[in-house]
């Protein structure tokens, strides 16, 4: 069943993942605000009409100048969809108003959400949401000038709920984060119906459960909060179960908003201080790489090798974030995802490999990187790992590229003196994009290959499956005890989706699918 869910999820994904993550993010808050719109004309909404485009307006201005500002004092690139993704999300979280007081109030909002990516912000990670930051300021400030306005949730409306899952669910689709945010999802809406009925009781009012539950889950900010602001990335742990945790801590923070002298504990707070939990899990020492090499494994597959200038804890089969900025990048930005090739025993060598040919502004700009240049690791994320329990029978598909954490894995275990049964599927189109043979054959394990051709000389062990293209049929064939094994899959999402009937006969399935942000 997990494993239909999955190939179902991933077909999705495979849609979606064509279009850059900002672009998607900006692109559904965009229709979110339309809607809005809508719903404001035919009067359904408490904000006007006017008041929504002329708050738009304000935040989107001083949320781009700020940005513009700080961008060229620090020398990053423009992100300018960076800037209109915050102004929506304040547009969601702020009271829109054309008062003159109001929208001064709107600016500093915005002015302090994009200035806290650059003043609270750690190794390139933002500690802090920025909009939760830039309402939190104003919620404040209001203290002492109530008319500045402040947080207001809006978006909470029952109208607005249907729009806002529907979004974001695809968004979380995309980001494989719809477990942890269902799970904050549950707990706020668990302890606010808890609170609220507490309320009601101690007031001498009747509690009608179906009602409750419906106000609980469709009249509060809940939904957009958990799509679109607890699953950014920037601000999220690298681990799983870390993650499940933070959406725990803002779940009940948000369900029982707590007074805190003058202010309460609400929403954007209650973010705020999962942010705070999160940084604690991601604080470690900065980690820099300088580059040693680069070495051509297959006509399309490139390998940079690179020297950390201090050591790091990483996991074989986690991926680093690598920062390599460069003029005038395009939607994607100057961060991108990369398996580690190297393992953990390697250090301070470190490894990543990654397909060439592609035209974005990033991938240029790291063929580009000369030896002796220093780039920045943002991160080090990913439960890409295998069973802790060393006699779990695995099988391993990779498709290409995706061979990359898998590599990783096996060093590992040469280095540590473990021995596993395992299996690797290895696809590729030609035999020549047969990247890290020496490596994989160096582990001993059983690989079969499936290519378009015959592989020449192909390593003992190693098994040509035929020309046919992989497909269900084909992997139960080749892995006939696909039933006592757990399924590691690395590679796009069609892949899985296709060997979906396959997979589902396994033990256990883990994929690693490309979607990138």
């Amino acid at each position: 069943m997990s494993a239909t869910l999955t190939a179902g999820s991933t077909r999705v994904l495979g849609l979606i993942g064509r279009v850059s993550m900002y672009r998607l993010v900006m692109s559904s808050l965009g229709l979110l605000a339309l809607y809005a719109l809508v719903l404001s004309f035919a009067g359904q909404i408490g904000p006007q009409p006017l008041e929504i485009v002329a708050s738009a307006v304000v935040l989107a201005v001083a949320c781009g100048l700020t940005d513009l500002v700080a961008q060229s004092v620090v020398r990053m690139p423009r992100r300018l969809e960076s800037s209109l993704i915050t102004a929506a999300i304040l547009l969601f979280v702020l009271r829109p108003t054309v008062e003159p007081l109001g929208l001064s109030g709107l600016a500093l909002a915005g002015l302090a959400a994009s200035a806290s990516k650059y003043l609270l912000a750690w190794r390139g990670r933002h500690i802090f949401n920025p909009a939760a930051t830039g309402a939190a300021v104003l919620t404040i400030v209001s203290i002492w000038a109530p008319d500045l306005g402040g947080s207001a949730w809006w978006v909470g409306s029952p109208w607005m709920a249907g729009p806002v899952l529907v979004l974001g669910v695809l968004l979380l689709l995309r980001t494989d984060k719809l477990p942890i945010v269902v799970t904050f999802w549950i707990v706020a809406m668990a302890v606010a119906f808890v609170r609220t009925t507490i309320q009601f009781q101690s007031a001498g009012f009747p509690v009608d459960v179906p009602a409750l539950l419906l106000q609980v889950a469709f009249s509060s900010p809940f939904l957009f909060l958990g799509a679109f602001m607890l699953s950014e990335p920037l601000t999220l742990p690298p681990r799983r179960v870390q993650q499940y945790a933070v959406a725990v801590v803002v779940g009940v923070l948000a369900g029982w908003p707590i007074a805190v002298g003058a202010l309460t504990l609400g929403q954007e707070r209650a973010l705020l201080i999962g942010n705070l939990v999160a940084f604690v899990f991601c604080l470690r020492a900065a980690v820099r790489l300088r580059v040693e090499g680069r070495r051509d494994l297959t006509p399309t597959v490139r390998e940079l090798t690179f020297h950390a200038a201090r050591p790091f804890a990483f996991s074989p089969g986690q991926y680093l974030e690598l920062d390599v900025p460069h003029r005038r990048p395009d939607a994607r930005g100057t961060r991108r995802e990369f398996s580690i090739v190297s393992a953990p025993e390697d250090l301070p060598e470190v490894r990543i490999a990654f397909k060439d040919g592609s035209q974005s502004s990033y991938k240029k700009a790291l063929g580009r990187v000369e030896p002796g240049s220093t780039l920045a690791v943002t991160g080090v994320w990913g439960d890409f790992l295998l069973p802790a329990r060393p006699t779990a029978p695995v099988l391993l598909v990779a498709a290409g590229i995706g061979v990359t954490p898998f590599v990783s894995q096996l060093r590992h275990l040469m280095a540590t003196g473990q021995r596993r049964d395992a299996v690797l599927v290895y696809v590729v189109a030609e035999p020549d994009e047969l990247a890290f043979r020496d490596e994989i054959a160096a582990s001993g394990i059983p690989v079969v290959v499936f290519s378009r051709a015959e592989p020449r000389d192909l390593p003992d062990g190693w098994t040509w499956a035929g020309p046919d293209r992989v497909d269900a049929d084909g992997l139960l064939r080749v892995v006939p005890d696909i039933a006592q094994r757990a399924a590691y899959v690395s590679g796009p999402p069609r892949l899985i989706a296709t060997l979906a009937p396959a997979l589902s006969k396994a033990k256990s399935l883990t994929t690693d699918a490309f979607a990138g942000y």
